[in-house]
C-alpha cells in the first residue's frame, strides 16, 4: 500500500506550498494569508517509481471549541488518524510559538511517526534556524524551503525510508472524475459527504465554507470514483476577495478536468442567472452533466411546482441531462444519482463506429438536407469520431462553412438520439475538402 504523508501545522507555515512541491502540481491554493486551506486536500507524490499519498490540512488549532476553526481542526484530526507519517511544519522565520507547542503536544499523543519540518529557511543558516525547535522534543528538526525546494528531496527520502520494502498499490482504474458544482450554500459538501458515507469535507451553514476544489477518491459497489467538491461560484461582481477569485479559477479548472459535473440547485430558492451561468460553464467545457435539485424535503408542493417551471424555462438548454430531486442531508433520492453519473460517463467516453456514424449522417441528410447557400448546397459526405469527453463527430465534405447553426443543432440531436447518448453534450466539427483545380484556369 502506498504510504500516506500528512502535512500539519498552524496557519501560514507553508503546508500548501510543500504540498504543491511534493505533488508537482498547483492543486492547493497558495497565498500569503493565514487560514487559506480549510479541507483535507489529497494528491499523489512520486520519487522515481515510488508513489505516496500526500494530504494537506487546514491550519490546526487543537484547542478550538466551536465555529469554523473547530471544523477545520476536526478535518485535521481525521487526517492525522489516517497518516502513516506526519510532517509537522513550523515557520523558521517566525521562530517557536505557543501555537506550535500546542500542536506538538497533540501530535505526541497521536501514535504516529512525526518529522519536525522547519520551513521558510531560504537564505538563512540552517543550524541556527532549527536550534529553537529542539525544545518541542520531536527529534532533529529538518530545515527546508518548500518555496525553493531546498532540502525537500532529503525530507521525502527520510519520510519514506520505513516503507521501502512495502508493496505498492497497483494502478487501478480511477473511474470517472465527478465535479460537484453550484452556487454557495446549496449543499454541495453535504451531498459529497452523503455519497461517500463520511464527513470528508466541511459542511457548515455559511456560504463560501469550501474555498478549494477537494478531490476525494472513493469506491461504491466495486466501482471507483473521484469526487471533486468545489467552491461555490458567485456572480463576478460579488467576487471581492483575492482568495475567492482563486476559488472561482479552481472551480472552473475542476469542471475542465472532470468527466461528469453534478450541478447542485437549491429547491428552496428560485433558479437564478448564476445557476444558468454555471450550467453554461459545464456546457462550454463539453462535460457530461447530472443535475441534483437539493433540499427537496424542505419545500411544499407549490414551491416544487414553481421549481420545475423555473427549470423548464431557465435551464431548457440542459435537456440532455438527467435531473434528480434529492435531500442530501437526509440521503433521500440520491440512490439513482450515481447511476446517472455512470450513464453520463459512459456516454461521454463512448466509441462511435465510422460506418454507423456515416449511415446516421446519410439518414439525416435524406430526412432534411442542409439549406442552400446561393446556388450551391453544402455537401456532407461521411463522418467519423474525432474525440471523447465530449464525443466529437467530424464530418467531411465541401462548402461546410455555409452550414447554419440550426442545422448543426439538428445533426447533434440526430447523433445523440441514434446512439442514445444520455447525459453528455456532443460536438460537430466540419472538415472541408478543397477543390485542387479551383486556382487553375
Amino acid at each position: 500500500m502506498n504510504p500516506t504523508i500528512v502535512l500539519v501545522g498552524r496557519p501560514n507555515v507553508g503546508k500548501s506550498t510543500l504540498f504543491n512541491r511534493l505533488t508537482k502540481t498547483r492543486d492547493a491554493l497558495v497565498a500569503d494569508q493565514p487560514g487559506l486551506t480549510r479541507d483535507r486536500h489529497y494528491g499523489i507524490g512520486r520519487v522515481g517509481e515510488r508513489k505516496y499519498l500526500v494530504v494537506d490540512t487546514a491550519g490546526f488549532d487543537p484547542v478550538a471549541k466551536d465555529g469554523i476553526m473547530h471544523e477545520m481542526a476536526r478535518q485535521a484530526e481525521q487526517a492525522i488518524a489516517e497518516a502513516d507519517v506526519l510532517l509537522f511544519l513550523v515557520d523558521g522565520r517566525a521562530g517557536l510559538t505557543p501555537h506550535d507547542e500546542q500542536i506538538a503536544a497533540r501530535l505526541r499523543r497521536a501514535g504516529r511517526p512525526v518529522l519536525l519540518v522547519v520551513n521558510k529557511s531560504e537564505g538563512m543558516d540552517r543550524a541556527m534556524v532549527g536550534a529553537d525547535f529542539h525544545a518541542l522534543g520531536l527529534g532533529e528538526p529538518l530545515v527546508v524551503s518548500a518555496a525553493h525546494g531546498d532540502g525537500v528531496r532529503q525530507l521525502v527520502d527520510i519520510a519514506l525510508a520505513p516503507f521501502d520494502d512495502a508493496p505498492e498499490d497497483d494502478d487501478a482504474d480511477a473511474g470517472p472524475r465527478v465535479a460537484v458544482v453550484g452556487r454557495p450554500n446549496v449543499g454541495k459538501s453535504t451531498l459529497v459527504n452523503t455519497l461517500i458515507g463520511e464527513e470528508r469535507v466541511i459542511a457548515f451553514d455559511m456560504p463560501g465554507t469550501t474555498r478549494d476544489a477537494i478531490a476525494i477518491p472513493f469506491e461504491r459497489q466495486g466501482r471507483h470514483y473521484t469526487l471533486i467538491d468545489t467552491a461555490g461560484l458567485r456572480r463576478r461582481g460579488k467576487v471581492f476577495e483575492a482568495v475567492e477569485k482563486f476559488s472561482v479559477i479552481k472551480t472552473l479548472q475542476a469542471i475542465e478536468q472532470c468527466n461528469v459535473a453534478v450541478l447542485v440547485l437549491d429547491a428552496a430558492q428560485d433558479i437564478s442567472e448564476q445557476d444558468a451561468h454555471i450550467a453554461g460553464f459545464v456546457l462550454d467545457a463539453g462535460r457530461a452533466l447530472v443535475v441534483a435539485v437539493n433540499k427537496w424535503d424542505d419545500v411544499d408542493d407549490y414551491r416544487r411546482e414553481r421549481t420545475r417551471e423555473d427549470i423548464a424555462r431557465k435551464l431548457n438548454f440542459l435537456d440532455f441531462a438527467r435531473f434528480h430531486y434529492v435531500s442530501a442531508l437526509k440521503a433521500e433520492g440520491i440512490g439513482g444519482l450515481l447511476k446517472s453519473v455512470d450513464a453520463a460517463y459512459a456516454a461521454a467516453m463512448v466509441n462511435l463506429s465510422t460506418p454507423r456514424l456515416t449511415r446516421t449522417l446519410q439518414a439525416a441528410l435524406a430526412k432534411q438536407a442542409p439549406p442552400r447557400h446561393g446556388v450551391f448546397r453544402p455537401k456532407l459526405r461521411y463522418a467519423h469520431q474525432g474525440g471523447s469527453n465530449p464525443p466529437v463527430v467530424v464530418i467531411h465534405g465541401s462548402a461546410l462553412e455555409h452550414v447554419p447553426a440550426s442545422y448543426v443543432r439538428y445533426l447533434e440531436r440526430t447523433f445523440v438520439d441514434a446512439f442514445k447518448l444520455q447525459g453528455t453534450p456532443l460536438r460537430i466539427q466540419f472538415r472541408t475538402s478543397h477543390n485542387p483545380y479551383a486556382e487553375k484556369g
